[in-house]
């Protein structure tokens, strides 16, 4: 099981690209299965190879999908963001505290 290097899977097709994916990914669950059900695998190495070319094609197939697509616009931000909320959230925490032990007794 040589591993894939990023090079050579940026100058395969899209669909070639996805077909490795999910041959790879196939065998990586078999091998996962056989690791499971107590066997022992035929390369030790094997499981952690499969791993990391998983890992490299779907990191390729990332890329190209968002070579194809505009950039995403940036989030507005919620409820929670900003300098308002955070002053909101500590008067408000502050209300829930109780009092120093001095006052308790």
């Amino acid at each position: 099981m040589a591993l894939l290097k990023a090079k050579e899977l940026r100058a395969m097709r899209p669909e070639d690209v996805r077909a490795r994916f999910k041959e790879l990914n196939d065998e990586l669950m078999h091998e996962r299965g056989v690791a499971a059900m107590g066997g022992a695998p035929a390369s030790p190495g094997k499981i952690r190879a499969l791993r990391t070319s998983v890992a490299r094609i779907h990191t390729v197939m990332l890329e190209q999908e968002r070579a194809g697509k505009t950039p995403a616009p940036a989030k507005a931000r919620g409820p929670k963001g900003g300098k308002k909320a955070a002053k909101a959230r500590s008067a408000k925490t502050g209300k829930k505290r109780s009092g120093t032990k001095e006052e308790k007794k």
